[in-house]
């Protein structure tokens, strides 16, 4: 992700990023400064670049560029940290002495005691209003907030030291909360009589179990399918955000061969066999020496965001994605991953109780759309991790990496889990509901024909959907033998109603 420039300067974190040599996650906003034409914006794929003009430039202070990307650039605490980490703190804390009031030297001190955990040798604020840390204009805050009386500023930050990801406000998002989600569920939903409901949450509580199964190339048995039926169903009763609880749910839906009574503790990561011990890495697992501090930090967010009003779908995305990235555990991450989605969902009030909500569905429908949005992340992160893979599949991480899994911008992942919601509503539920709707009034209609068992029902109605409405001369020979050619033209037309038109 590189501007180039053959004329223009580079400012705010390009220009850092490339004084310093920095190797970190990119991020989503580049500025650079031309001596001619008008400021200008160019929208790439997964990033925008901004052309100002000469009158824009900062100056060539880290103090001076530092306060051009919090003002054009954005937030980024990847960055910020980086930064920090090879810029002496007498250098911050002078360019801080010379605007002690101003609301961006004030974040700018903020974030350097916060990411460092190390005071700077400047004397606490006396006076002047309280500023926020993240402007709640462009970005999901927790609120109220906390106020930090050293530089007046109130923390609002969704997370802390250890995990603490930022999520812009985009249009995408903004449509989000225009959006009642619960409401058109409810609308959905209580469009089809009570004791449809009732038959479909038995569907869709399977539909939902074996499409999170799919989406791993899981092919579950009865059991495996029957624990994480009843993991499901109590979703909406307890917050399972926390370690131990996390640590059941593994337990409860994993092979007991592969439980963990704690995070894992080898080098994880995500790949697969192309040639005779030679494996393509999707994706490279934290340290597990930086496991836990990352994993506290994980549930301490999601504490902060539950008490702070973060909109339940910019929630569940942080931390369900959160979780998955971190890999905490051999197995089962990518199913609990899902898990938590429906819990936050739920004790968040997106979704009404007594639902279920079959969003893994919509995630199994439309794989490139979340293949896109795990690999918003990971793709970037591949292009700078280090690592070694030894004959045996053991992998070693070189470098400090621990950042780039603290600090992650998850827009990419709150707009694609949007996307889910909104598919699961307007899709898999209705899909699910007017099916059996379709299904009850088509056996109503057989049944009107003939009056056979509700197994030879079901075997008709489904042997005649697998083969356009018609039941083959060898399935009728096998199965239906008794019926007249009158009867089984009748039956074959009351299917063809029911279901194909």
């Amino acid at each position: 992700m590189n501007v180039k420039t053959t004329q223009n300067r580079l400012a705010g974190y390009a220009f850092l990023i490339e004084r310093h040599r920095l190797n970190i996650l990119p991020n989503w906003h580049i500025s650079s400064i031309s001596s001619t034409g008008t400021p200008r914006s160019i929208v790439h794929d997964e990033w925008i670049e901004s052309v100002y003009t000469s009158s824009y430039w900062p100056g060539d202070s880290t103090g001076d560029h530092l306060e051009f990307a919090l003002r054009y650039d954005g937030v980024n605490l990847g960055i910020l940290s980086a930064i920090f980490d090879v810029v002496a703190a007498d250098d911050i804390a002078t360019w801080i002495a010379s605007k002690p009031t101003g609301k961006y030297a004030r974040r700018i001190w903020f974030f350097y005691e916060f990411l460092v955990e190390q005071k700077l040798p400047l004397p606490d604020l006396t006076r002047g209003n309280y500023i926020n840390v993240l402007d709640p204009d462009r970005y999901y805050t927790a609120v109220p907030g906390q106020r930090v009386q050293r530089q007046r500023v109130i923390n609002n930050l969704p997370g802390g030291k250890f995990f603490c990801p930022i999520v812009r406000r985009t249009d995408k998002l903004a449509d989000m909360e225009k959006m009642n989600l619960r409401k058109r569920c409810e609308d959905v939903v209580t469009s089809y009589p009570p004791e449809l409901l009732r038959r479909a949450l038995t569907y869709l509580y399977n539909k939902e179990t074996k499409s999170s199964f799919e989406i791993e190339h899981i092919k579950p048995d009865t059991s495996r399918t029957g624990k994480f039926i009843d993991l499901l169903k109590m979703a909406e009763h307890k917050d399972f955000c926390e370690k131990h609880l996390l640590i059941s749910i593994q337990n409860h839906i994993v092979d007991t061969r592969f439980q963990d009574t704690d995070y894992r503790t080898n080098q994880n990561y995500i790949g697969q066999t192309i040639s005779y011990q030679k494996q393509l890495i999707h994706y490279v697992c934290p340290k597990p020496d930086d496991l836990a501090d990352l994993m506290e930090g994980l549930i301490a967010a999601h504490q902060t965001m539950k008490e702070g009003a973060v909109p339940a779908v910019v929630h569940a995305a942080v931390i369900s994605y959160g979780f998955v990235f971190l890999h905490p555990f051999e197995d089962g991450n990518g199913r609990i991953h899902r898990f938590l989605i429906h819990n936050i969902l739920y004790r968040q009030g997106a979704i009404p109780k007594g639902i279920m909500f079959p969003i893994s569905a919509a995630m199994l429908k439309n794989p490139e759309l979340y293949d896109r949005s795990l690999e918003a992340f990971s793709a970037p992160l591949m292009r700078l991790i280090g690592y070694d893979l030894n004959d045996l599949g053991q992998m070693i991480v070189s470098g400090k990496t621990r950042d780039w899994y603290r600090y992650m911008d998850m827009t990419a992942q709150a707009e694609a889990l949007f996307d889910f919601v909104k598919l699961t509503i307007e899709y898999e539920l209705v899909e699910e509901l007017n099916f059996l709707a379709r299904y009850d009034k088509t056996r109503q209609s057989l049944q009107e024909i003939v009056d056979m068992p509700d197994r030879l029902m079901d075997l008709f109605i489904r042997l005649c959907t697998q083969n356009n409405g018609h039941l083959s001369a060898k399935k009728r020979e096998s199965h239906f033998g008794f019926l007249t050619d009158e009867e089984l033209a009748n039956m074959e037309n009351a299917v063809h109603e029911g279901f194909m038109t």
